[in-house]
This record gives structure tokens, sequence and C-alpha cells, in this order.
């Protein structure tokens, strides 16, 4: 069978792959801010959140910062309650 090619809107982060690297979700807070008009200032204070921390931190603020426009990817999740 022969489709024709899907046209994904969503943006994936696959965390366990190159893209998933803390050095990349931080450049995508500038990529993405701007895409979404944030601020200088908004974008800094969320970089400044998400290196307050450990590598978890990083990547749940991201999420809760960018979850509505990207899907980040991986094999397991840490459940903190």
């Amino acid at each position: 069978m022969i489709r024709r090619k899907q046209v994904s809107k969503e943006i994936v982060i696959d965390l366990t792959g190159p893209d998933g690297n803390a050095f990349y979700l931080l450049a995508q807070v500038r990529s993405l801010g701007k895409q979404i008009s944030l601020s200088e200032k908004e974008m800094n204070k969320i970089e400044l959140e998400m290196k307050s921390s450990d590598y978890e931190h990083l990547v749940k603020t991201f999420d809760h910062h960018f979850g509505q426009w990207v899907v980040l990817e991986r094999w397991y999740t840490f459940l903190h309650y």
C-alpha cells in the first residue's frame, strides 16, 4: 500500500537519544520561546529553573513550560509523589 506522507504537527523529543541531553533541551527553550513569543526575561527564568537541580528536574521543568507543544518520550518514568 502506498499512502500520502503524514505530516505530524507535534514536536517529539526522544529523551533517550542525542536530543535528550540537557544542553539540547536548554537550547530548545530559546528556539521554542521565540516561536511562542516569550520575553528574554521569561526564557532566562525558565533556563535558571531548569538548571537549579538535577536532570529529572530539568526535564520536568521543560515539560511544565512547553508540554503543550512538545512531547517528550523515554522508556521509563520517575514517579515522584
